[in-house]
């Protein structure tokens, strides 16, 4: 039986094309005709360079490998987007990893597969000194603004959606990035284009600036901030490093240093990619940041370790948060309508369904695996250890992609949209 009702939002009918938007807030993508959210194609680097191209694999990338899988189950529409940039910010093994599940519409799903890595790129220039979990805050925040400034001019595009992002980050010991002073790296790139978002990132408001009292310390979920295996790990690390190196060895050249060999850069059309030295020990840390019910889920050591918080309005403390603004919740939705309580968009109700984001910390070890990001589809109807016993058996994370799609599509009627990454590990399936 088809259904065309969403799980988190009760809706009329599905919304007409929006209008073309005023000069002002014009943005360079067109919404496609088709009702269904559009992501980017996903396509494969001709060389070892994906110059911050958003959906291109790196093949024999040796810091990471990504399998996406999505499908449209049987509602009428497709309101999920997906997207992902390898070597991101323009550091070699770093990687962006992201899952927007749209209700009410495509639109807000769709503008942020296309743009939300374009406003972390620029969050990361703008405040290199600020903890990239408060940074993960400001870029929900911005994109957040810039939904709203879009739908206050086309009252067609009042959609929302549920948000699940990923940063993997090399940092040294210190928790920093030392290693890229005086290098300037994809500082082109750095600043959202204003032909596609000619309005400003505007600071959170006082009310919903501070995701660490208010969303991180809800978590069910210990220890935000989870540590890999110690020395074991600075050992895989540098070894991964010496394999991102040897990528580039015949196209990139040694920057001048007379305490000796230097960090490399390669040439891209964005910019230059850094490739950190290989002698120096350097930590995989990967930061996530969710708003709603999409979920992060990481297995190390084939245990299923959670990295979101489902921001539900049948939660007990996010329903105390809306009634205490003035709000109320019945039947676990906002206001009767919405079943999430955080979310991007959803602008006429944005004094109660916040983009604050839940955000962690997470060094990565030996023994971590994969990561899983996928919409409220999966977890509807798997456990967050199925899930991972699920993709643990495949080694491809194409494959196991698609084959946890299907696993979820024998129960569930929602659009699925799944990102396996599969780390280097020592840990065996």
């Amino acid at each position: 039986m088809n259904s065309s009702q969403d799980d988190n939002v009760e809706q009329p009918t599905t919304p007409a094309l929006p209008a073309p938007l005023p000069a002002h807030v014009a943005t360079p993508m067109r919404f496609s005709d088709s009702p269904n959210a559009r992501s980017k194609t996903i396509t494969t680097a001709m060389g070892a360079e994906t110059h911050g191209t958003l959906n291109q694999h790196l093949a024999g990338n040796p810091a990471y490998q990504v399998g996406v899988h999505d499908d449209k189950g049987q509602r009428r529409t497709m309101e999920d987007s997906y997207s992902f940039v390898v070597d991101f910010a323009s550091v070699r093994g770093q990687g962006y990893f992201a899952v927007f599940d749209g209700h009410a519409g495509k639109y807000a799903a769709e503008w942020c597969g296309q743009y939300f890595h374009e406003h972390l790129i620029s969050q990361l220039h703008a405040r290199p000194t600020v903890p990239v979990p408060d940074v993960l805050n400001h870029t929900f925040h911005a994109v957040d603004s810039a939904l709203s400034e879009i739908a206050r001019n086309n009252d067609k595009m009042h959609s929302g959606c549920t948000a699940v992002t990923a940063f993997l980050r090399l940092e040294d010991a210190q928790g920093g990035q030392a290693f890229l002073e005086g290098v300037d790296v994809g500082e082109a790139s750095s600043q959202v284009d204003p032909a596609r978002n000619a309005y400003p990132s505007p600071e959170p408001s006082p009310k919903s600036s501070s995701p660490s009292s208010s969303s991180r310390s809800a978590s069910p979920v210990s220890n935000e901030k989870k540590k890999g295996s110690g020395s074991k790990f600075l050992n895989k690390g540098s070894q991964v490093l010496s394999a991102i190196k040897s990528l580039t060895s015949t196209s990139s050249s040694n920057l001048p240093d007379d305490k000796g060999p230097g960090p490399m850069l390669t040439s891209g059309s964005d910019g230059e990619v850094f490739v950190p030295p290989p002698s120096m020990p350097l930590r995989r840390v990967l930061y996530t940041a969710n708003a709603g019910d999409a979920r992060a889920v990481l297995c190390r050591g084939g245990r299923a370790v959670r990295l979101t918080y489902d921001h539900k309005g049948s939660d007990k403390q996010e329903a105390k948060r809306i009634t205490d603004a003035g709000g109320f919740v019945t039947s676990g939705r906002v206001y009767g309508v919405l079943a999430v309580t955080r979310s991007l968009g959803d602008s006429s109700m944005k004094d109660f369904v916040v983009g604050s984001p839940y955000t962690t910390e997470t060094e990565l070890g030996d023994d971590d695996e994969f990561l899983i990001l996928a919409c409220d589809g999966v977890w509807d109807v798997t456990s967050d250890q199925d899930a991972v016993d699920i993709v643990r058996k495949i080694g491809e994370p194409q494959e196991a992609a698609r084959v946890l799609v299907e696993h979820a599509l024998k129960e569930s009627t929602d659009n699925i949209t799944v990102i396996v990454v599969r780390f280097p590990s020592s840990a065996s399936a």
